[in-house]
């Protein structure tokens, strides 16, 4: 279980398989994730499979399936008043940002994606996302960012 952030702020904790060890170097800082991605966790990675134990969460209300993927907390201080509006809805599997670059994506155009989706939220929008997420998984785009093993972490605007 990990921390993450959901609707209006609320701190929740997301259910996910574990594809990472905590491999730490001599200060105690994480190790890249190119080196504590397990072999298994890049094959369930790259088949979205880690995403599967989310929908207890669906279940428990916590998330939806279609919104804005939920984050860590402690970007919570780095959003923007305008980016941090993706807290106005339920976090989601997968999202409107996911389905249009996943993680090959650049932070500030993933929050623009995100707020795009806030402000045009509807069922319709939400079966196209449903469907368009099912051919990203089958043809395994923007799983990871140019060179990394996941994604850069966020570190705020500047």
């Amino acid at each position: 279980m990990q921390e993450r952030t959901g609707k209006n702020a609320k701190i929740f904790k997301a259910i996910k398989f574990k594809t990472m060890t905590d491999e730490r170097d001599k200060e105690g800082n994480l190790l890249p994730d190119s080196v504590r991605l397990t072999r298994i966790g890049k094959v369930v990675r790259s088949l979205s499979i880690d995403e599967l134990p989310q929908l207890f969460n669906v279940l428990k209300g916590d998330m939806a399936l279609i919104g804005p993927r939920p984050l860590l907390p402690k970007y919570l201080p780095l959003y923007s008043s305008e980016q941090s509006r993706r807290h106005e809805v339920r976090p989601g599997i997968t999202g409107w940002a996911q389905v249009n670059g996943r993680n090959n994506i650049s932070w500030k155009k993933k929050f623009e994606l995100d707020v795009w989706y806030v402000d045009h939220m509807s069922f319709w929008l939400d079966i196209k996302i449903f469907f368009l997420t099912i051919k990203k998984v089958f043809v395994r785009e923007g799983i990871n960012m140019e060179g990394m093993a996941t994604t850069e972490p966020f570190n705020g605007n500047n």
